[in-house]
């Protein structure tokens, strides 16, 4: 596997990590524990060292699997992990409250710590950003962390331009990690051209549009009660029927180079600029390895503008996420 740095902070990473949410939490029933393990170590043995959590995946739950699976291979791995949400008692315990207060940053800190079985997080994340909170705090909390030893690089998610500044002015930002693929570009506009500015790494999650672009989700596709795409609305029926035309650009394009279409849609990421690293994730040891292929396969220039203009002339139906969770994006 090939490495990346993320930016210009010096965290090398290999080209393609693992996102690690998908085996306890938002696609249906937590994955047994000792599997979760197994598909976590697998990776590791197949060369990935870059590995995503959070605390609110579960909750904890994530975070602790994370942590038992690494523990052997520590030293050679880099574990992200995130911080910013907490209990909401207007919404019966859900996790939908947001909180990046100082103080509660290193709570979670402390106590993501145990969970993961380590003395230091690679990369801690703001999970959101917390309009009730300045987003000086929130660097200047992190910078202390990381001044104490307990942290070494500071990330963001889903934030805005202007945020991105803010935070680099206080603690200098290592990644973003953002919602990016074939199937969501908007980025390539609102957060690339400063990323590329400040030297910043750009992580994408759902970088296989959420499994619909591995071209295995059409229109009769059943999601559980505890799927988060059964309540998105680029996933409802009539919408996955519009937005077939997008995989079967992809699918075409696979053909030619002899690959899948989840390996086209990394590929293609990988290929926008030598800083993205897609954190693609996956409950299969097959999946993962199809997925790991993707670094494999090589785009050209010609390539990539064929693919991005025929993806281009087709517009995706429905918003990516439900009304509840767009409000907590940053703009």
């Amino acid at each position: 596997m090939q490495k990346r740095t993320l930016g210009a902070s010096g965290l090398e990473v290999s080209a393609l990590g693992l996102g690690c949410m998908g085996l306890s939490f938002g696609f249906g029933p937590a994955t047994e524990k000792p599997e979760a393990i197994t598909l976590i170590r697998a990776a590791v043995e197949r060369g990935v060292t870059f590995f995503d959590t959070a605390e609110v995946y579960g909750p904890y739950l994530n975070e602790e699997v994370v942590g038992e699976a690494l523990a052997p291979f520590r030293k050679s791995v880099v574990i992200a992990t995130k911080f910013g949400f907490e209990a909401n008692p207007q919404e019966g315990g859900k996790w939908s409250a947001l909180n990046s207060r100082p103080d509660h940053i290193k709570q979670v800190v402390d106590a993501s710590l145990k969970r993961l079985q380590t003395d230091t997080i690679d990369l801690l994340y703001q999970h959101r950003v917390d309009p009730n909170t300045p987003i000086e705090e929130t660097a200047g909390a992190v910078k202390d962390l990381i001044q104490a030893g307990k942290v070494k690089h500071f990330g963001l998610s889903e934030a805005g331009a202007k945020t991105i500044r803010r935070a680099h002015a206080v603690q200098p930002v290592t990644a973003l990690q953002s919602e990016y693929s074939l199937f969501w570009r908007e980025p390539e506009e609102s957060v690339m051209p400063t990323l590329e500015e400040l030297g910043i790494g750009f992580v994408p999650f759902s970088p296989l549009g959420k499994g619909f672009l591995t071209g295995k989700i059409d229109a009769s596709t059943k999601f559980g009660s505890t799927d988060f795409r059964a309540i998105v609305p680029r996933f409802s029926e009539e919408n996955r029927k519009a937005n077939q035309a997008i995989v079967e650009v992809v699918t075409k394009f696979a053909e030619q180079k002899k690959a899948t279409p989840a390996q086209i849609a990394l590929a293609w990421l990988l290929a926008k600029k030598p800083w993205i690293v897609p954190i693609p994730g996956t409950t299969k040891i097959a999946r993962l390895e199809e997925n790991l292929g993707g670094a494999s396969v090589e785009l050209s220039a010609e390539d990539v503008r064929a693919l991005e203009e025929a993806s281009s002339a087709i517009k995706v139906k429905g918003d990516r996420y439900p009304a509840t969770h767009q409000r907590l994006i940053d703009r």
